[in-house]
């Protein structure tokens, strides 16, 4: 079988030996690195590429990727952390690092700079976003933030206001109704339901002055947040400015599944490198916007971020190795060049340099995006607590037991704090 067949069945979020060992006797003095993350086909072709040149210049090492869509990549992720059986190489999020570095699932990285791992183009506050109590424990993938992208020929064809910086949320609900109106199609409307999108609700509450968790780690709003924040998404269902809850809940998180790529909306919340992976899977033109502003139409939510992060297992047997591999992914210029901006822009700023000339119109669109917001976002928020991940699961699950009419919004806000505080509390 050859490695395409190969690469297609992995796209399926199988596991793939990325590399054919010449002969049983080479297979068994091989190290094996496994490789894990969540992402598009775009993302895997792009990763998979450079352990292939990473294969070929290490031919002692093999590389298995794993690769799963965001929904279901951290049940996974959390089963594999419980069994002891992690893949060596973890791509991480901001949100989840500090719950799993404290935890001990993940190794710190210190004793590996300068020598298995080269971080000498990062910037210092680069590094330090993948940070835990002092000691690195993740290695950016790129720079980024949250991002609109919207089908910018359907906009355009319908006459309807682009969703450009500054505008009100109200603002871009009241846009987002009439495109529904304009279209005019049986299962189209203007954007996904956002009621259950954790990022989305961060930027929303810091522009009330409030951060989703404070620096002890307890959730930063309070009922009354939750049933306005709850209560916009369910105007928004009435207007119909958004997608009704039926096709919501067949999203599963992840580029494929959303309702920009499935035809079924022109506009979307997302990050801001997601934008390669979502042109990939649209024959309209995309573009991006920033989230809406608060009220006043001067403060900003958003922050900068590593948009991903690359971790190693505590549990991994091949430590260094799997620091190399890192190192590669993130310093060498000639995977820079492969991997693009599809992670956001490079940390590295000799990978950058190189990258930069080269950048095709999307590439410039997110370093111009990225350029463009820099002095309107804020500081990046205290981290996240354990258990943080489930509330973004409560959070889509309240959110979706709304659109069915299941609870009102009063009720399930008060239920979301309930369980919110009983996540926290537990950690």
């Amino acid at each position: 079988m050859d490695r395409i067949t190969l690469n297609r069945r992995h796209m399926l979020g199988g596991s793939l030996a990325l590399g054919a060992l010449a002969g049983t006797a080479k297979a068994q003095t091989a190290t094996r690195i496994r490789s894990y993350w969540w992402g598009a086909k775009e993302r895997a072709d792009r990763t998979n590429k450079v352990a292939e040149m990473y294969m070929a210049a290490h031919p002692g090492i093999t590389i298995a990727g794993e690769t799963l869509g965001w929904g279901d990549y951290w049940t996974r992720m959390a089963t594999q952390a419980a069994g002891r059986n992690l893949p060596d190489l973890i791509q991480m999020d901001y949100g989840y690092i500090f719950d799993y570095a404290r935890r001990r699932a993940l190794l710190p990285l210190d004793g590996f700079v300068g020598k298995e791992l080269d971080l000498s183009g990062f910037t210092q506050p680069s590094i330090d976003g993948g940070k835990v109590d002092g000691k690195i424990y993740g290695v950016s993938l790129g720079l980024n933030s949250t991002a609109l992208v919207y089908d910018r020929e359907t906009f355009e064809q319908f006459g309807i206001e682009k969703p450009e910086w500054p505008m009100t949320w109200d603002e871009l609900g009241t846009r987002m109704a009439a495109l529904t109106k304009a279209a005019n199609r049986p299962g189209y409307w203007g954007m996904t339901d956002n009621g259950g999108s954790g990022p989305a609700f961060e930027v929303w509450l810091a522009e009330r002055g409030k951060n989703m968790y404070n620096d002890e780690g307890k959730f930063g709003a309070d009922a009354a947040d939750m049933a306005d924040w709850f209560g916009f998404w369910a105007r928004m269902r009435d207007m119909g400015a958004c997608v009704a809850p039926e096709v919501q809940a067949l999203d599963k998180l992840d580029i494929d599944t959303n309702g920009v790529s499935q035809g079924k909306c022109a506009l979307t919340f997302t990050n801001s490198n997601q934008l390669v992976g979502f042109q990939s899977l649209n024959k309209r033109k995309l573009d991006m916007a920033m989230y809406p502003a608060g009220a006043s139409k001067t403060k900003s939510g958003q922050y900068l971020k590593p948009s991903q992060m690359f971790s190693i297992a505590a549990t991994s047997k091949v430590p260094a190795e799997t620091a190399r591999l890192l190192s590669y992914y993130v310093a060498d210029i000639e995977a820079g060049r492969v991997l693009g901006v599809e992670r956001g822009i490079p940390a590295s700023a000799p990978v950058r340099a190189a990258i930069e000339p080269a950048l095709d119109d999307l590439g410039r669109k997110g370093a111009n995006y990225i350029a463009f917001i820099s002095d309107k976002v804020r500081d990046l928020p205290p981290p996240p607590p354990r258990g943080a991940g489930e509330v973004l699961a409560l959070m889509v699950r309240m959110n979706e037991t709304i659109g069915f009419r299941k609870l009102s919004v009063a009720d399930a806000a008060k239920q979301f704090m309930r369980e919110c505080d009983s996540i926290i509390a537990r950690g």
